[in-house]
């Protein structure tokens, strides 16, 4: 399997604003063959940057602007080939079962015992997806970068990390290990950065997408954590800046796979 991947991003900061930025495919042994490529320039002029390495094979490129800037980023991948599963320590199921800050299971646990109280497994993953999937309607646009699960299902509408997130809660709140993984996702659609959930069952992480906007096996992670506030594909740690254009682009060699919602499918 080839796929191609691109993302352009322009975006002005005050003085002295720091970013980190997750665009990049991440790295995995399993891969054939990956090509990148990274252009970050202000005013003409090339902007240095740091690579720092996060989870499961996830980067950020870190920037800093003394000055006010308009910066341009460009980024291009191609990958071949699917990546191993991935692996994650005690430590990591033990942080994935917890409450965080967009995906509260302890305020959803009444709910998920309601609803799916005696599932277990890949049925409780696939009848938390179908669940999510009824009862909130895909909507851009409509929710707030504050909001998390809890505000997600009272007002029963959101766009892909709301629905992520929901899954991610109702899951932790039955103790299954969840978090949230950015993807690069061909055949979405309108073209965006993607968010869909992953749930630890029988020793792999399998991905779940309530929203079933695009076939998760062609879908190819960027990062992953407890929930969105670690996958921002952008975001400041000092200053502040603000986003003029955003493009997106992701596709496949050859036809689209065809997505099977109760199929048991890991990423990569």
């Amino acid at each position: 399997m080839e796929r191609n991947v691109a993302a352009r991003l322009v975006f002005k900061t005050v003085a002295n604003t720091k970013v980190a930025m997750a665009i990049a495919v991440a790295r995995d042994p399993g891969f054939a063959s990956m090509t990148e490529t990274l252009s970050v320039t202000a005013g003409g002029e090339a902007v240095p940057y740091t690579e720092l390495q996060d989870h499961h094979g996830g980067r950020f490129h870190y920037m800093e602007f003394p000055d006010p800037s308009e910066v341009e980023v460009e980024y291009k991948a191609t990958v071949t080939g699917r990546g191993v599963p991935d692996e994650s320590s005690k430590m990591e199921l033990i942080r994935y079962v917890r409450p965080s800050r967009y995906a509260e299971s302890d305020r959803l646990l009444p709910t998920s015992y309601a609803e799916f109280g005696g599932l277990h497994g890949r049925e409780l993953l696939q009848a938390v997806r179908d669940w999510v999937n009824s009862e909130l309607r895909y909507v851009s646009g409509s929710s707030r970068g504050t909001d998390g699960a809890v505000e997600t299902l009272l007002h029963r509408r959101g766009v892909c990390r709301d629905f992520a997130h929901l899954a991610i809660a109702l899951l932790r709140s039955k103790d299954i290990p969840a978090r949230l993984a950015a993807v690069y996702a061909p055949g979405l659609s309108p073209m965006d950065f993607h968010a869909v959930a992953e749930a630890h069952v029988d020793g792999a992480w399998y991905v779940i997408d309530p929203t079933g906007l695009a076939p998760r096996e062609a879908m190819l992670r960027i990062t992953a954590g407890r929930d969105s506030s670690d996958t921002a594909f952008l975001s400041t740690v000092g200053g502040s800046l603000s986003l003029k254009t955003l493009k997106v682009t992701a596709e496949i060699a050859g036809e689209l796979p065809a997505e099977d919602p109760a199929a048991a499918v890991v990423l990569g």
